[in-house]
């Protein structure tokens, strides 16, 4: 496929066709206004940027963080030294291997807008990473589904973290601040059930979102390399980190802080549980947590999914 060039220079490479794209001729640690301009403008065309050969330096990493917004310092996830503590370090070889299709931190009453991430080793093979396009998942639901989940409240929680108290309520689908289109706002990892159903109904319902979201059809797969940066939209994408490798696998991170979720109106008030309905919205008859990631194993030193033993 030809490369496209922007008004400053940029070459930018779809990768599929939901979402994803590949940009050269820039440098993120240097960016001219016009040339971020025309990069931010792309990345809200594609959902997800990725730029071969960066080496950003620590300084350049926090600076580009800070031109989308504020920055999250995590209180748990390892820094990369303590005059950077707004970059993360993901080393697989300490179990940051995030391989379930989530959406980061939708516990949080504001989950993050964006996620900027600096490979820094990178297995010879394997590590890839997926995302989904969230806007066309939802914009190719039938109608009556799409109805429906547009006046359903999705309750999000940190139980895979061994936090179930730790819970936000979100619109099930959300409207994109900058954009303005609809968003389907639920993920298998940390979405617990839709609070206008009873459990029965929610769970469904919530496993039938899930796997339509995260089919082919709606993925762009990247193969990192040595160097390369990538930026996601957390506000409107799943990702899901492919554990095939056995190599040492480092990402520094930063990310950016978002807002509120704001959606359509919920339609319905809450379904009127009898108690041991309401239990089995926490725990199910084995104790494990309800919804469509039951069983899932946690690191709880950071916000990915632990690998099995």
């Amino acid at each position: 496929m030809a490369l496209a060039p922007t008004a400053s220079n940029l070459e930018i490479e779809p990768l599929a066709g939901a979402l994803g794209a590949e940009v050269r001729g820039i440098s993120l640690g240097a960016m001219r206004d016009d040339e971020w301009q025309a990069m931010r403008a792309a990345w809200l065309e594609h959902l997800v940027l990725f730029f071969p050969d960066q080496h950003l330096s620590h300084a350049d990493h926090v600076a580009l963080g800070r031109r989308f917004g504020e920055i999250e310092i995590h209180p748990f996830i390892p820094k990369v030294s303590e005059a950077f503590p707004e970059i993360v370090v993901l080393d697989s070889d300490k179990g940051a291997r995030a391989d379930t299709w989530h959406t980061d931190v939708t516990f949080s009453p504001t989950p993050p807008m964006a996620s900027i991430l600096s490979m820094v080793v990178c297995p010879p093979r394997g590590g890839d990473t997926l995302w989904t396009n969230q806007q066309l998942a939802y914009e190719t639901l039938s109608d009556p589904i799409r109805d429906l989940v547009d006046g359903l409240t999705a309750v999000h929680t940190a139980a895979p973290f061994g936090r179930p108290e730790v819970r936000s309520e979100h619109p099930a689908v959300r409207i994109h601040p900058e954009t303005g289109r609809r968003v389907l706002f639920v993920n298998r990892t940390f979405t617990s059930h839709f609070k206008e159903l009873r459990r029965s109904e929610s769970d469904s319902l919530l496993r039938m979102l899930c796997d339509w979201s995260e089919q082919p059809a709606f993925q762009v797969r990247y193969r990192w390399s040595k160097g390369a940066v990538g930026i996601w939209d957390n506000r409107c994408t799943m990702h899901f980190a492919i554990n095939d490798y056995d190599e040492s696998r480092v990402i520094e991170r930063v990310t950016v802080l978002g807002d509120a979720p704001r959606g359509p109106a919920a339609r319905w008030p809450a379904f009127a549980a009898d108690a041991r309905s309401a239990a089995a919205y926490t725990a199910g008859s084995n104790g494990a947590p309800s919804g469509p990631r039951q069983g899932i194993a946690t690191d709880p030193r950071t916000n990915s999914i632990a690998k099995p033993a």
